[in-house]
Formats: C-alpha cells, structure tokens, sequence
C-alpha cells in the first residue's frame, strides 16, 4: 500500500517542484521511498508521484513510477493474484525484471488494455499514462478500499490518494462546495462521487476515468467496469444451507489467504467478534506457527472487548497482543483527526482505529480485519429494525405516528428510564422520529444513516443548496430479486461501506504507514453473498448466520454469544465534560458568523439544547465541531 500523486497540466506551467510538493504530503503512507517524474509534451506536462510501503519485492527494483515501453504507472494498492497472471503472460511470452504486481499491472494492460482488471483480486488504485495513444487511464478498485480524488478546472487535472496534496499544487482552487456541506451534515462524510470542494471528486468504485491528452478540449470520462447490483440482480442459488455453508467458507479461505500474501510481517486485528474471528479461525487453523493477532481496549470509556479476543485467541492458539490504553490517549487523537482526514469525517471510531494501528505496526506492516461483514453477511441492527417492524409501523395510522414523533421532539432522551443508559440510546431516538414519521424502505434507510434532515439543513445552512445525487438515491436492484434486505445491503456496499468504513480504516491505517487487508471485500465474497438466500443470511432475527455457523466450528457458541459492541465512544458525555471547551472554542457566534456558512441562530439553539439535556443531540454537536476543526486546519491554516 502507498500513496500516488499526479498531475496533467495542459497550460504547462507545472514543474517537478509541484509534484514533489504533492508527493512529500503523503509521507505516512510511504516511508519507505519516494520517487516522482516529468513528461513534457507539446500539449501537456505530465507529472507522476509515487511514496512507497514496499511490501511486495522489497527491493528499489520495485520502485514507482515504473515504466514498461510506452507505458508509465504509479500504483497504490495490492494485486494479490499478481503470480497467477504473471505466469499466464509468462506464457505469452513477455518477460520479468522484478517480483513485484506493480510490473505484472503493466504487461497485463499491455496485453488486455482495460480488461486486465477483470482478472485482478485485490484492492488497488493506479494511473497509467500510456506516451503512444497519448491518454491516461485510472482505475480504483470494485469494492473501493484505496481511496481516488481527482481535480478537473481550468485545463488542469490532479490526482491523488488524499486531498491535501492538491493543496500544493499552484493550479488548485480551494473553493467549498456548500452541496458538500450539506451532505456532510446529513452523513457525517462527503459521498462518492462529491468532494468538499468545487471541482473536485472522487472516482467512484468498480470505475474508470480516461482522459485524452492529444486534444486540449478534452475532459475526463469515467465509466463503470463492476457493479454490485450485477450480483443482486442475478438468481438467488438453488442449494442446502450446509452446501452454502461450505461454499462460503472456502470463498472467505481463498480470501484470507490470498491477503497473507507478503514479503514483511503480517497481523489480524481481532476484536473477538464473529468476524474477526473469521478471519483469524479460518487462517490459523492449517498453520502451525501462530498468527499475531492484536486487540485494544478503552476500559475507562467501557470499550473494552479484550477479555473476549483474549478468550478466542487462546481457543485458536494465535499470538495475541492486548494492549490497554487510556481515555486521555484516545482524546488526545482528536486533534489529530483534521490532518489525516482531510475532508470532513465525523465517525468517531476513528480513534481507537488509529491507535490499535500504531500499536499493531510495532510488530508488522500488514495488518487483516473484517470489515464489511455486517454489510456482505447482513450484521447491521438497522436490518433487524426494518425487517422486524417496517410492516408493522407502515400499518399505525399516520396520525398516531407523526403524534408519537412529535411527542419525541418534546420529550428528551435523557429522560426515559433505563434506556438512556444502553448504547448508543441517544442517537438511535433521534432516528426513530424519522421512521415514525415515514416508514418505507427508503425512508428508513435515510433515517437511519442521516443526522439531519432535508429540511433541517434549511435551518442550519446559510447560502442556497442542492442536495446531491448519491447512491443512498439508487433504482438499480431489480424487482425480480428485490427485497428490503437486499436493498439496505446494495445500498450500504457503495455508501456506509466506502465513504464511512473504508475511508476511516486507510487513513487510520496509513496514519501509522500500516497496510490494512479485508479479505470480507474480496469480490468474490460479495458476488456469492448477494446470490445466497435472504434466510442463509438473516436466520429468524439471527444476523450474519451463515458467518456465524462457520465460526461455531472453530469457536463455541457459548464463547461467541454476547451484545455487539463495536468501537463505541461516549460522545454525548465527552462533550459535556472533556471536551466541552474544544465545542466553545469553535463553536462560537464570533467562528460562526465570519465564515458565513452556518445561521448562528440555529446553531446556538442546537447547542444550548443539547447543554440543557438532550444527548440525542450529540452526533449533531460532533458533526458540527468535526466540520468546525477541519474548516481552521483546511480552510484558515493553509
């Protein structure tokens, strides 16, 4: 895993110092070398940037941008098949300089062009510039786990694996755009294919971008090479959930294993959940040298799921590191949070995913967990909620519900007994009012993955608005295999899934030069799961079955069965004690007011409300504050 950056200038007035400038921004992931070219053209001058964690051919052999004949690529990412179609080119005659998937990527594409990447199991995001047909071509991976942010204005395009490398290039315009504010505040990210700024976007998974350089009108084109929604539209299999049981297991092995795949250490993070738990069984159990599995606790916060990773790792026989760590340490990752996430994020998980990575890359630079087995295997409360009782609401007279939600709306919280004290109460009553007040699929969808409302933003947002055009919006899953199940699934895969989950592990990950692997998001996976019988999945309220039956080989029921727990931060009580003076200081009338962005009004009564009682606030006042931290970072200190 590394970093790519780049440009194509077709006003020629880049240079080699702009490509290091946006090189040298992505140090953390790729310290272990970096390397950047120019290619002058009489229309363009192209520059290509490259830092590297060298985890396959460790050798400077290997390094980025590498060239083969006419063909140049900086590449981010892994091909973990790469040895089985290196040996089928091998056969058709091309020959070898390095035992590295960066060079098996070039004479793939020289031999297939774009198709190459149907043959390829791994994530990965890569620019070819090909200096014959004169075009480049980008590609991000089908699931979307390494990130692409693309620039186009002004006859200049920029790439890269973060934004804060367009901030060193001359051409780039950092204009906010306020559709992007707004879509933020709804889901604490930007979605795919949008960006916080004008101009700019992110490829969009299972996608490519073309851009041709011997024409200076030009303009970049993606298309689609993949889609989850092939998966979901096709024929649900005819087979016994025992034979389903064993296909899936042998799908998630050959996943596992491939992402054991390198020339440097490698670790699993287990949390003790089935998941991750998996992962780990399925790995260790034709090893005899122990895996090295990791697990962080925050006893003070009540984050502490070590005693169960612990019990699991002595049933599976790996070599577990538990590591403790403070409220204090998990604060203190705040401040960081505006670098490494250089577009607004709000889940707040990203902490402690941040500091079992540091922890982790003290042993290793490889580092396996399992997310995207609650969105592939159907792990998500929300899926209990909808199948549960979205018919059952949908039959309450309206009346009755709006007046219950309106009741909601009075009523906080943190003034119903016993349940204020569950996990994340606050939040899901706030959600609830959404569903009462509309209980369609769709509705319950929206409600359920938004803080704000459509009209809600009205209030809070000063200058006019779009809403953006999401997959959250998508028509795509047919209504001969439709169901609610598989509609919440599709639509997480391609929006919670990419721009929440996986952004947060590669930055997390990348924030400590840490590769991160999930085997979960083999497309493999995802192409059998979606085909399998709703009932293989969500067994009679029992989520993840077909997982869950896997892991009851290795690991005994008893051991497994417990609440989910998840990586659970108090944000309503940090807010209120630790952390409230970080909320005065930039969440102010003097802040609010002189960015123009936000009424101070609203924003005033949304804090005094929550200071007043209502904790169902508090996602709110962290998505505010978060957005309020990355404005000064990006938008005042820059």
């Amino acid at each position: 895993m590394c970093g790519i950056a780049g440009f194509i200038d077709f006003n020629k007035k880049s240079n080699k110092e702009h490509i290091d400038a946006m090189n040298d921004t992505l140090y953390h992931r790729g310290p272990d070398g970096g390397n950047s070219i120019v290619i002058e053209n009489e229309n363009y001058i192209a520059g290509l940037g490259h830092r590297r964690l060298a985890i396959i051919d460790v050798s400077t052999s290997a390094n980025q941008p590498m060239q083969f004949n006419h063909l140049w690529i900086t590449f981010n990412g892994e091909i973990y098949n790469f040895q089985e179609i290196k040996d089928e080119l091998i056969q058709l005659d091309h020959t070898f300089k390095t035992q590295s998937d960066t060079e098996v990527i070039l004479h793939a594409f020289t031999q297939w062009g774009e198709k190459c990447v149907d043959k390829f199991i791994g994530m990965f995001a890569f620019v070819i510039l090909d200096t014959q047909s004169q075009q480049i071509t980008c590609i991000r991976d089908r699931a979307g786990v390494k990130p692409f942010f693309y620039y186009w204005h002004n006859n200049v395009f920029l790439y890269a694996s973060e934004l804060k490398a367009f901030h060193k290039h001359p051409a780039f315009v950092k204009e906010i755009n306020i559709d992007a504010v707004a879509a933020f505040l709804q889901y604490g990210n930007v979605p795919t294919p949008h960006c916080i700024f004008k101009h700019t976007f992110k490829l969009k998974p299972g996608h490519i971008l073309n851009l041709e350089l011997s024409n200076t009108n030009t303009k970049p084109i993606t298309k689609s090479y993949w889609s989850v929604y092939t998966a979901y539209n096709s024929p649900k299999v005819d087979i016994s959930f025992d034979e389903a049981k064993v296909k899936t297991e042998a799908i998630l092995k050959s996943a596992c294993e491939y992402r054991m795949v390198s020339d440097v250490p490698v670790g699993v993070f287990l949390s003790g959940g089935y998941d991750s738990t998996c992962v780990a069984a399925l790995l260790q159990k034709d090893r005899s040298t122990p895996l090295k599995t990791y697990t962080i606790g925050v006893p003070d916060i009540g984050l502490n799921e070590a005693p169960y990773a612990k019990d699991t790792a002595k049933i599976l026989g790996t070599d577990h590191t538990e590591v403790m760590c403070t409220e204090k340490e998990v604060l203190e990752g705040i401040y960081q949070l505006p670098y490494y996430y250089d577009e607004p994020f709000a889940d707040s998980s990203a902490l402690p995913t941040t500091l079992v990575s540091k922890i982790a890359r003290k042993e290793v630079t490889v580092a396996l967990s399992a997310d995207a087995g609650d969105e592939v295997f159907a792990g998500y409360n929300r899926y209990d909620y909808l199948l549960r009782y979205r018919n059952k609401l949908a039959n309450i007279p309206s009346l009755f519900r709006n007046s219950a939600a309106g009741l909601m709306d009075i009523i906080p919280s943190e003034a119903i007994p016993v349940l204020k004290h569950k996990y994340n109460f606050h939040n899901r009553y706030e959600k609830m009012k959404g569903i009462l007040r509309n209980p369609s699929e769709e509705s319950i969808m929206l409600s359920l993955s938004q803080q704000f409302t459509d009209k809600q933003l009205k209030d809070y947002i000063k200058p006019n608005f779009q809403t953006l055009q999401t997959a959250y919006q998508s028509r795509e899953l047919s209504k001969n295999t439709f169901s609610s199940l598989a509609y919440m699934q599709a639509i997480d895969y391609q929006t919670y899934l990419v721009d929440d989950i996986l952004q947060k592990v590669d930055r997390a990950t990348m924030t400590a030069s840490l590769e991160g692997r999930e085997p979960f998001l083999d497309h493999r996976v995802i192409e059998w799961a979606a085909t399998l019988p709703d009932a293989y999945k969500y067994n009679n309220g029992n989520k993840k079955y077909i997982v869950k039956e896997i892991v009851h080989q290795y690991v005994p029921q008893s051991t497994m069965d417990r609440p989910k727990m998840g990586f659970a931060i108090p944000i309503a009580s940090w807010l209120s004690n630790e952390l409230k003076g970080l909320v005065d200081s930039y969440i102010n009338e003097e802040k609010i007011t002189n960015q123009g962005i936000f009424h101070w009004e609203a924003i005033a009564e949304l804090k005094h409300n929550f200071f007043k009682g209502k904790k169902e606030l508090d996602y709110k006042i962290w998505y505010v504050l978060m957005f309020q931290m990355w404005y000064e970072k990006w938008m005042e200190t820059t």
